[in-house]
């Protein structure tokens, strides 16, 4: 059974990609970026669907298997033109199985239950195949490629852009 919880104070070791990188897997290698103290900060305080930016665990049959994740990018000045980009983490070992699809659908229907968003945003590595499947398995349509977007592992790579809006079905 699959479930998104908040993180706790015990969680951080487990899912800390700079003791073990095999965690985070080559597409999410953004380099030491993640600050323990804000990760304990988030796990004090918590977040809700109305954060402008997330972290929640995802447990499978009780264990910790990685987190998801979301940060809000906006189109526009207004509130309406803001919405959450989503990510997630898997540990290798439940990689493969359909759990990433499950939990990144489980954090949108969250999301769009929980607010009054229109759009939830993913993107990926144009050479990431797995996870574009899972996001389409998540009810996600792929919108096209975003050219040299991100800066990882000392270069720029191209993603595709991912979206699923409140009217989707």
């Amino acid at each position: 059974m699959i479930r998104l919880r908040a993180l706790t104070e015990q969680d951080i070791p487990l899912l800390d990609a700079d003791a073990d990188p095999l965690i985070e897997g080559e597409f999410n290698d953004f380099g030491p970026i993640k600050d323990p103290a804000a990760m304990q900060r988030v796990a004090r305080m918590g977040v809700t669907a109305g954060s402008p930016e997330g972290y929640l665990v995802v447990e499978i049959d009780g264990q910790v298997a990685g987190s998801v994740s979301w940060h809000t990018v906006s189109y526009g000045p207004n509130l309406e033109s803001r919405c959450p980009n989503i990510g997630i983490a898997l540990r290798p070992e439940w990689r493969g199985m359909g759990h990433g699809a499950v939990a990144q659908r489980m954090l949108a229907d969250y999301l769009l239950a929980a607010s009054g968003l229109h759009r939830i945003e993913a993107s990926t590595d144009v050479e990431n195949i797995a996870e574009q499947k899972a996001l389409e398995r998540a009810g996600f349509t792929r919108e096209g490629v975003l050219r040299g977007a991100q800066w990882r592992q000392n270069g720029w790579h191209d993603l595709v852009g991912y979206a699923r809006l409140r009217t989707d079905r």
